[in-house]
């Protein structure tokens, strides 16, 4: 059966009627663009600035400012990223409950906020890994709450428009962000950069808040107990789709391991410098696909079914993978496989939110989205660290021919959960 949620109809076990569904879309209207989707999609965007001015100065900020080393980040980063990811887990059950993910949502943006522009005020490298730590936390915390919120906000046959618009939004701050961070040191400099970082954060919060206002309130019961739920999560085609999911993320490398290979592909006949930046130009044309691809992705949900697009996603990864894996030094060939694995990211994400919130029932669906983030972000810690080391060890097109075959295996799990 296919876990599309192309659908209006309820799954077994899915309530027709979330808890918290506004007013003003009831099954059967047309309107999925409503206020509430609007605000969190502002939310998402205002967020991804602010917090890519720290994180696109805070490797010169540590390097030149503090007089920290490379490991230095590595380790700051690396700790950051396996909380967060832990967070999202723990934001999943809290977010079972419609209050409770009101509240954590609003907290999560302000935090994220608060703590990532006080980095500026550090004047040591432990200040500034307890303050990005903590930062990182409060993002994870608050993710699944967005998501399961954002349900909420619309019926399941409208899922792949909404999820597809907030992707667009979250991946249109990815690029806005770093431009931004540029711009504010060639104004104030560094620390004043990260101290205005707050801004766009605070913004965030008060979409996230406006988002809030234009859903219903839930109707008073008695909470449950916070709890991790699992077991229940996985059960029926949402289990077969979190194994899909799961066999794509191991297989998903970061992104910056693209640049890298970029990079050692245009150096011969270039100075490093010269090499960096065209590959980092790559990088934003792989963005910009992923934003411009997430919304056409979200309507092809609707249309077709989420784990088609799905599929569609994880063969357009294999095919861009594929390319890098060949010794090319043509900065158009390059170009096209970024871009390809950039609207194959916007498909993917886009496809796998509106899947869990079909198939996930109202009650667990904090939990659902919770444990899809901790995949993901054990996936993504797990290739890259993988496909490093085979890189290292044996050779670039080694590693990508590795994470290849995890696009296979998640191919033909997904042809199953159809």
């Amino acid at each position: 059966m296919d876990t599309s949620a192309g659908s209006s109809s309820p799954s077994p076990g899915r309530s027709a009627q979330p808890p918290g569904r506004s007013a003003d879309t009831e099954p059967g209207t047309d309107l999925w663009l409503n206020r509430g989707v609007a605000g969190i999609g502002a939310a998402s965007f205002f967020a991804d600035v602010g917090h890519e001015v720290p994180t696109a100065l805070l490797p010169s900020f540590l390097t030149g400012t503090l007089g920290a080393s490379a490991s230095a980040l590595g380790v700051i980063e690396g700790v950051s990223d396996g909380l967060a990811g832990a967070a999202r887990v723990a934001g999943g059950a809290i977010a079972d409950d419609p209050e409770r993910r009101r509240a954590v949502a609003v907290g999560g943006y302000t935090t994220t906020a608060a703590l990532g522009a006080l980095i500026g005020a550090a004047s040591t490298v432990w200040q500034v890994g307890i303050l990005r730590t903590a930062s990182w936390t409060a993002r994870g915390l608050r993710v699944p709450a967005r998501n399961a919120l954002l349900a909420d906000l619309v019926p399941a046959h409208m899922y792949g428009r909404a999820y597809g618009f907030e992707r667009t939004m979250d991946n249109l701050g990815a690029i806005v962000g770093p431009l931004l961070a540029l711009l504010l040191v060639s104004i104030v400099g560094t620390r004043e950069a990260i101290y205005l970082s707050i801004v766009p954060g605070l913004l965030a919060a008060l979409s996230i808040v406006y988002a809030i206002r234009h859903t219903k309130r839930p109707r008073r019961s008695k909470r449950a107990s916070i709890q991790i739920r699992i077991r229940p999560v996985l059960q029926g085609r949402l289990r077969t789709l979190m194994i899909a999911i799961g066999a794509f993320e191991i297989g998903n490398v970061a992104a910056t391991l693209l640049v890298l290979r970029a990079t050692e592909l245009l150096e011969p006949g270039r100075s490093h410098d010269g090499a960096v930046e065209l590959a980092l130009a790559l990088y934003v044309a792989y963005n910009v696909a992923a934003t411009f691809g997430s919304y056409p992705a979200g309507h092809m949900v609707d249309r077709i079914g989420a784990t088609t697009v799905l599929l569609f996603g994880v063969a357009l990864f294999a095919v861009a993978y594929g390319g890098f894996a060949v010794d090319t030094s043509s900065p158009a060939l390059l170009g096209l496989w970024f871009v390809i694995a950039g609207s194959a990211i916007g498909c993917v994400e886009t496809a796998e939110h509106a899947a869990v919130a079909n198939d996930a029932s109202a009650d667990l669906r904090g939990s659902a989205f919770g444990l899809l983030a901790g995949i993901q972000s054990f996936g993504n810690f797990a290739s890259s660290t993988v496909a490093g080391v085979i890189w290292a060890a044996v050779s670039p097109t080694t590693a990508f021919v590795y994470i290849i075959a995890w696009m296979i295996v998640a191919t033909a799990l997904l042809v199953r959960a159809r």
